[in-house]
């Protein structure tokens, strides 16, 4: 009984959302059921609500996006399970899930320019009108079946495996399908600002497709993706997007959660929650190559996520971090060679954060270069940046080995970045800036603007000049701005200001760079 319950709620689901297609218009079929999931409908439906059944996630109000894994459901179907509970009860229209391209390379977004999804239960009709309008917003977002039908023989699964529990919790609703080709920061940025412009109220929902890390031992994997999603819920997209670039960390939808990101901000969204975390060894046992999987709700809140360097340090660990700076350069200068650091006994040291280190020589600048995103332990940080500053800040000629002695060091550490919405949000004194449009970039530390006394539109002004844009550039609605905060310590003398093409390394090469890690060959259903 219970049985025919199912599949007569099922054949009713799926005459309704089907009836409104022209069986002569191209319809996606599912490429995974019995696969990624089961293709039996009535099997399908029990699962879901299983997973569903087991899910508690923490409450969260006024969600403006979701995060959901998209492996096989005996992998991440608990997990993802823990975003789409959210849905229980909310009146949703459109959903728009953004999706990255496993087996398909294509330089840009690719909105499903068909009729139809189908899994099996149902037809999920795609909101051509919406489909349309966002293709129109820029060429590089296209009408296009590029990444959705099979290439090699395989399909895509990272959209199609979030369908079936959106059918089962929300019934009928149209779809808005993206497949990303590319999953760079400006392209993530295209496609969340175009959405943000055609979003309008509650009854559109983005939902994010993308596990995390790939084919770590279990304890290493949860460390990569911890790191993950503390940037995420420190709202740092644009260190996630670079960290996913360098394959610092790891994400294969990265792109996906990136652009999200930038569409809920936009919207109104200010805090990330996770709401739950596993991998595949915690579902199979077997810990030796896992996936990780998360499940995040993006929400808006009467509050703003500080930006304020929460991060502390005492008198030991400062007095260490001079050292290994100054260590640093003299091995660099004198031996042209990577100093050999250490922060035994200082955990503070251990943890990843972007820093800077400033060479100053007579109370006037010498160096300065550093990491912005959090790429390694602060020790190391500073230690690479420290003989960057010394031999390749392009300002100066190397440091030689005369002038060790006549070198004084200051060491900022970096709250991660936030960006800025409305520019009564950055407080001199408080803040340093990060201005980027396009591939040109530009930073000044908090300390610069307090030195050279300058007002809040000054500081802007200036960290144009130093990206290599015309002044009011921060005034253009393709310019990001980002603030951070930072621990400074060391030496406190006042520097001119000089305005340079580039005194961080956002793409550096060579030594002291962590490499890449290459991803073997995932396992069926994994990712």
């Amino acid at each position: 009984m219970t049985r025919v319950l199912i599949v007569t709620i099922i054949s009713s689901v799926l005459s309704v959302q089907a009836a409104s297609i022209n069986p002569e218009e191209k319809v996606r079929p599912p490429a995974v059921a019995g696969a990624f999931y089961p293709a039996d409908p009535a099997e399908l439906a029990r699962m879901i609500d299983e997973f569903l059944s087991q899910a508690n996630p923490p409450p969260v109000k006024n969600f403006v996006a979701l995060i959901s894994p998209h492996a096989g459901y005996i992998y991440s179907g608990r997990v993802a399970a823990h975003s789409y509970a959210l849905l229980k009860g909310r009146k949703v229209e459109r959903v728009v899930i953004i999706a990255p391209s496993h087996y398909e390379e294509f330089n840009f977004a690719s909105v499903y320019d068909g009729a139809a999804y189908a899994t099996p239960l149902g037809q999920v009709p795609v909101d051509r009108e919406f489909a349309g309008r966002l293709a129109a917003v820029s060429p590089h977002i296209k009408l296009s079946d590029r990444g959705h039908t099979l290439s090699a023989g395989h399909g895509e699964h990272a959209l199609e495996v979030q369908l079936p529990f959106l059918q089962r919790v929300l019934g009928p609703f149209k779809l808005v399908p993206i497949i990303m080709g590319e999953q760079d920061y400006d392209l993530c940025r295209v496609l969340g600002v175009a959405l943000s412009k055609l979003i309008r109220g509650p009854e559109t929902l983005i939902v994010a497709s993308s596990d995390l890390s790939h084919y770590h031992p279990y304890n290493e994997a949860v460390s990569i993706d911890h790191k993950t999603l503390k940037a995420l819920e420190e709202w740092d997209y644009l260190s996630l997007a670079r960290n996913f670039e360098r394959r610092v960390w790891e994400a294969c939808g990265g792109g996906p959660i990136v652009a999200a990101m930038i569409a809920a901000e936009r919207l109104g969204a200010n805090e990330a929650h996770l709401l739950k975390y596993a991998n595949s060894g915690d579902a199979t046992g077997d810990r030796s190559r896992v996936v990780g999987y998360g499940a995040v709700a993006l929400s808006r809140s009467p509050t703003q996520i500080s930006t304020e360097q929460s991060f502390t340090l005492g008198h030991q660990e400062k007095e260490q971090l001079l050292q290994i700076a100054k260590k640093s350069v003299e091995t660099v200068v004198r031996d042209g060679k990577l100093y050999e650091c250490s922060a035994t006994g200082l955990e503070a040291l251990t943890q990843e954060r972007g820093a800077f280190v400033t060479l100053k020589k007579n109370g006037q600048l010498r160096g300065c270069i550093g990491y912005v995103a959090a790429m390694k332990p602060l020790c190391q940080t500073v230690r690479d940046v420290a003989a960057w500053a010394a031999i390749r800040d392009q300002r100066f000629t190397p440091v030689t080995a005369r002038e060790l002695d006549q070198l004084e060091y200051e060491v900022s550490v970096l709250s991660p970045l936030r960006h800025v919405m409305d520019i009564q949000q950055i407080r001199v004194g408080r803040d340093g800036l990060l201005i980027k449009n396009g591939d040109h970039e530009g930073l000044l530390l908090p300390q610069v603007a307090t030195e050279q006394h300058w007002d809040r539109s000054t500081f802007l002004e200036q960290t144009c000049r130093k990206a290599g844009l015309p002044p009011r550039a921060w005034q253009d609605q393709d310019t990001d701005i980002f603030r951070f905060s930072a621990l400074v310590f060391g030496a406190h003398r006042p520097a001119q200001a000089v305005i340079p093409e580039r005194t961080w390394l956002p793409k550096p090469a060579g030594w002291p760079v962590p490499p890449g890690q290459d991803l073997r060959p995932p396992s069926a259903g994994l990712f």
